[in-house]
């Protein structure tokens, strides 16, 4: 319930048409607010975490939604700041190749910003459109071209936090070469928004390639030892994909039309490079096995195609079945292993799933869709299985009742009490995003 006093004051520091009483605050993923507000500044910013942690209020933080249901115990906290209208490009350095941005800014935005100077960001978030720049840093968000670009982390070079006092604060700097000691950026991206508001972020930037090209080769067989020792003499030689990804049948089948185990090789680099990498491939290629080629244009609308893929906060799921997505962290080679497990759980569990893994970087995704009971036996199964291989799960996408039954970020690691020290230190009062993160921090 908002109390009057929370409406009234709040009213002094935002005009009243950016202050929204929510009519239904508690949605079925969470992460909600009684009131929405959006502000325009970081000044204005800064004032509503003072107000908030002097006076106890919790606040959920959001840019695009699309990660609303990724981690949180707390259906709707008493305040969701809104960063969808706190958007636009700060500085962009075309000759140092570098650009600062407010954090709501949306990918895409940024994207067409840098078009006209041939640059971009290397990152490739799933829902571009929607996800702010902001909401990646904060999830430390990547996509099959982590083999190429690598993660968030590998992005950013400076940012502007604003603390749960109102404090702010700069990490990094906004030079490529700015890091001496440790470096704190990165103690705030992956975090989750539970130890600040990040405000302002500054990235570098990459040239766009010159030339991109797409081969996928898809196995009839689905042979495992075909498979891998493809993938291994193409991560022997000199070659430098920026995928190397692995689609489950069920997902080729979507995007390429073919219900086959598919290998997407993207390639970005010069035109000669590109196609010299191209022939190698082909010389490679497997007995028995398809291959198709996309350029240019058609790599880029198969990308765009993948990138909507998975379910995110703003997409209302009709019907009986449920959404859940899970990000698994395994040795390279142990992703075979991972997305062929989770092919088998189709018809076990009575799923309709999609399946990618990174050769390159390790990293799987899975979209499951069912019923409650069979994702959650899903998600239990592969927990156990990615167990035996030393791997990780972490649940990115989940309705927020099986949140309250499944722990979304699996067990404590040794180093949590490190995590918890630093959040008891930056937020002693639990206000920003509170049990969204690790461990219920």
């Amino acid at each position: 319930m908002v109390t009057a006093e929370l409406l009234t004051e709040l009213r002094t520091i935002l005009p009243e048409e950016r202050i929204i009483v929510a009519a239904s605050p508690c949605n079925y993923l969470g992460n909600n607010g009684q009131l929405h507000i959006f502000p325009i500044s970081e000044e204005e910013i800064s004032a509503v975490l003072k107000y908030a942690n002097d006076h106890r209020t919790t606040v959920a933080i959001e840019g695009g939604g699309t990660k609303r249901g990724f981690g949180g115990l707390t259906k709707a906290c008493d305040i969701l700041l809104s960063l969808a209208n706190y958007k636009g490009v700060v500085e962009h350095t075309v000759g140092d190749m570098t650009l600062t941005v407010k954090a709501g800014t949306t990918f895409t935005e940024l994207q067409d910003f840098l078009q006209p100077y041939n640059q971009k960001i290397a990152l490739d978030p799933a829902s571009p459109e929607l996800a702010t720049i902001g909401g990646i840093i904060a999830a430390n968000e990547s996509g099959p071209k982590r083999l190429g670009y690598g993660s968030a982390r590998d992005a950013v070079i400076g940012l502007r936090i604003v603390y749960p006092d109102g404090s702010i604060i700069r990490t990094g700097g906004k030079v490529v070469k700015n890091v001496a000691g440790y470096d704190m950026n990165k103690l705030f991206i992956g975090a989750m928004g539970t130890l600040g508001v990040v405000s302002e972020v500054t990235v570098k930037l990459r040239p766009i390639a010159k030339f991109e090209s797409l081969i996928l080769i898809s196995f009839p067989n689905g042979s495992d030892e075909e498979i891998r020792q493809f993938v291994i003499r193409l991560l022997d030689s000199t070659m430098e994909p920026v995928t190397l990804e692995l689609l489950n049948p069920s997902l080729s089948a979507r995007l390429n039309g073919r219900q086959q185990y598919t290998l997407a090789i993207g390639l970005e680099d010069v035109e000669s490079s590109v196609y010299y990498q191209e022939n190698f491939i082909k010389s490679i290629q497997p007995a028995r096995t398809d291959l198709d080629v996309l350029q240019q244009s058609a790599a880029r609308a198969f990308w765009d195609q993948f990138s909507a893929i998975a379910p995110n906060g703003t997409r209302d799921l009709a019907g009986e079945d449920i959404e859940a997505v899970l990000k698994i962290g395994v040795v390279n080679l142990d992703v075979l292993n991972v997305i062929k497990e989770s092919e088998l759980l189709q018809d076990s569990f009575n799923l309709k799933i999609e399946a990618h893994g990174g050769f390159g970087h390790g990293l799987c995704h899975v979209n499951l869709r069912g019923t409650n009971e069979e994702v959650v036996a899903a998600i239990g199964h592969l927990r156990d299985h990615v167990s035996k291989l030393r791997g990780y799960v972490v649940v990115k996408h989940l309705p927020f009742a099986l949140r309250q039954q499944v722990n979304v970020w699996g067990d404590k690691p040794p180093y949590f009490f490190l995590l918890e020290g630093i959040k008891e230190k930056i937020d002693p009062n639990r206000v920003l995003n509170p049990n969204r993160f690790l461990g219920g921090i």
